[in-house]
């Protein structure tokens, strides 16, 4: 299910995680870990794939609507 937040919230949880948790996220997904960063608003696509992530200008850094929560679920669990 899609969920849409700000871009300023999006990049708070990503700020919140503990040290190595992209990794974390990463091995446990299988996938590349510039794809969890390009996930959070990063745009390296050389070494990490797009994710769904759609940003559109606005206040508080715009809003960003995630196509699956899958990584955003695993991020917030490691902070709670």
């Amino acid at each position: 299910m899609a969920r849409t937040m700000t871009f300023s919230e999006l990049r708070k949880i990503k700020d919140s995680l503990p040290a190595g948790s992209v990794r974390k996220i990463a091995d446990r997904l299988n996938i590349n870990e510039e794809t969890v960063r390009n996930y959070f608003g990063g745009w390296n696509f050389d070494r990490g794939q797009a994710v769904g992530i759609h940003i559109e200008k606005g206040p508080g850094g715009g809003f960003v609507t995630l196509d699956d929560t899958t990584i955003l679920d695993l991020a917030e669990s490691m902070i709670e």
